[in-house]
Order: C-alpha cells, then sequence, then structure tokens
C-alpha cells in the first residue's frame, strides 16, 4: 500500500502537514478541495525539480486521485523523488518493486529501496525490509536481520508457538484487506506500520527466531500492539492468556482480546471465540 500525500506535504515554511489537515487547511483560506487542483500544482512544482512535490504526483497517480490511477507513472515520479534521497518515496518504491506495481517484480530492488529509507529511519520501510529478511525475498533469508529491521520499526512507536502461528498470523492478509477498505483506500501510514512490526517482533520472539526464545518479550511487544488496535496482536495477546503464557491465565482477558481482533473481521480471533462458546467460557 502506498501512503497517504497529504501527511507528508510540506507548507512553504517547512511545516508538515497533519493527517486530515490538508482540506482543513485549504478550506479556512477558501480554496475548496480540488484533487485536479492539487495535481496540477504539484506537477508544475515537480517538474523544477522539487522531491516533495515529485513524491506526491506518485502517490496521486499511485492512487488515482486528481488523475487516472497509472502505476508506471507512479514509479517514474517515485524514482525522481527517491534519486533525491526521498525516503518516502524510497519506501514506495520498495513497495511498488516488491508488489509487481508499474514495474516486473524484483526482490533485489525492493530490497535496495527499501533498504535506502530504512537507513533514514523509516519505519515503513524497516518492517518491508524485516519481511523481506524474514522469507528470504531478495536476499539470504535471516531471522536475525528480520529481527533487527522488526525493533528499529517498532521502537518508533510509542501460547504455545503453534498456537501463536497456527491462529492468529495466518490471517494477516485477510486483516491488512479489512484495513484498507476501511480506510477508504488511503495509503498505509506511519502509525499504522509501527504496531505492526511491534506485532511481527512478538511473533519472532514467540517463536525463536533470529532472537531467543522469550515469551515475556512476546507478550510484551504484542500488547504494544495490540492497545494501538493491531487485530493479529490482539489475537495473541488473547492466546497468552487463554493458555497463561507469560501471563496468568485468564479467560475474561482471552475473550475481550479476541473481540476486540474478531470485531476488526480477524477470522482467527472469531475461531477462538466460538471454541470459547463451545467450552462454556463465554458469558
Amino acid at each position: 500500500m502506498l501512503r497517504n500525500f497529504v501527511r507528508h506535504a510540506l507548507l512553504p515554511s517547512g511545516e508538515t502537514f497533519k493527517p486530515n489537515s490538508f482540506s482543513a487547511r485549504c478550506t479556512r483560506q477558501g480554496v475548496p478541495h480540488d484533487d485536479a487542483q492539487a495535481f496540477a500544482w504539484f506537477r508544475k512544482a515537480a517538474e523544477q525539480g522539487n522531491a516533495q512535490a515529485q513524491f506526491n504526483l506518485g502517490v496521486m497517480y499511485g492512487l488515482g486521485q486528481g488523475v487516472p490511477h497509472d502505476d508506471t507513472q507512479a514509479v517514474a515520479w517515485f524514482l525522481k523523488a527517491a534519486e533525491q534521497g526521498n525516503a518516502y518515496a524510497q519506501t514506495n518504491l520498495g513497495v511498488m518493486y516488491k508488489d509487481g506495481r508499474g514495474v516486473a517484480p524484483d526482490d533485489a530492488r525492493a530490497v535496495a529501496w527499501y533498504s535506502k529509507a530504512a537507513e533514514q529511519k523509516d519505519a515503513v520501510a524497516q518492517y518491508g525490509l524485516g519481511v523481506m529478511y524474514r522469507e528470504g525475498r531478495g536476499v539470504a533469508q535471516d531471522d536475525a536481520e528480520a529481527a533487527q529491521w522488526f525493533r528499529k520499526a517498532a521502537e518508533q512507536g510509542n501460547l504455545t508457538p503453534n498456537l501463536i502461528s497456527a491462529s492468529c498470523t495466518r490471517k494477516a492478509g485477510a486483516l491488512r484487506k479489512t484495513t484498507q477498505k476501511r480506510s477508504n483506500g488511503t495509503a498505509r501510514l506511519l502509525s499504522r506500520e509501527t504496531p505492526t512490526a511491534q506485532s511481527s517482533l512478538g511473533f519472532m520472539y514467540a517463536e525463536g527466531r533470529g532472537v531467543r526464545r522469550d515469551y515475556t518479550q512476546a507478550v510484551a511487544w504484542f500488547r504494544k500492539a495490540a492497545d494501538q488496535g493491531n487485530g493479529n496482536a490482539q489475537c495473541n495477546l488473547g492466546l497468552a492468556y487463554r493458555y497463561g503464557q507469560a501471563v496468568a491465565r485468564d479467560d475474561a482477558q482471552a475473550v475481550a482480546w479476541f473481540r476486540k481482533a474478531a470485531d476488526q473481521g480477524h477470522d482467527g480471533a472469531q475461531e477462538e471465540l466460538r471454541k470459547m462458546e463451545a467450552s462454556g467460557l463465554v458469558k
């Protein structure tokens, strides 16, 4: 998923817009929200070499905002911005190469662009790089490197292993699609990526992948992510309470966390609730 340009568009003074402030700011100044006009002005700046405007054009092409959707054009503008060192554009190029959007799929190039942005402390890129190392895509598979990058991303946010992995990670793709639909197709923001990395780091501790197995650390990271609404982490925290993994067994807490995840459409959590209902543990 691409990130929303509104979060990163810059005012002339260098001030950064906060999420959802673009339309409000313009409305206060008597200028109605108009994606086509925004595109036109960003293009003028982009053609003069402004990297932030080039990045914004890439996002608008990638999302079809103010212009017909065109991934090839999105890649072209991301590349211009990325070559000037724009970390957000570098991250989005990583996404485009990983997913084969507007370019032929190329995991090695995805890793290269993720790496450039990750070194600039971009949490989305750090998480993406961790995934590539965990899955051995574009790099040699390396759980230790994966855990390292997950940690870097996770720290920017302020069970038996088989039970955890089977129930609460297999439906991650479905959960991400639900999140995408609810966000109206807007791009993934940093605030969402950090708890995802925290949840992934918890999983690495639970599985002992790249780090020494440590259920206390696993639960701690799951809790950080769960408190921020991450469905996988909420499901895993529910399992920790259900089976007394690094916390005192507590069916009421297990049900509460399963319900939070289930309310987001998380199939694993819904399945766990059905099991507890069948056992008479859900009131």
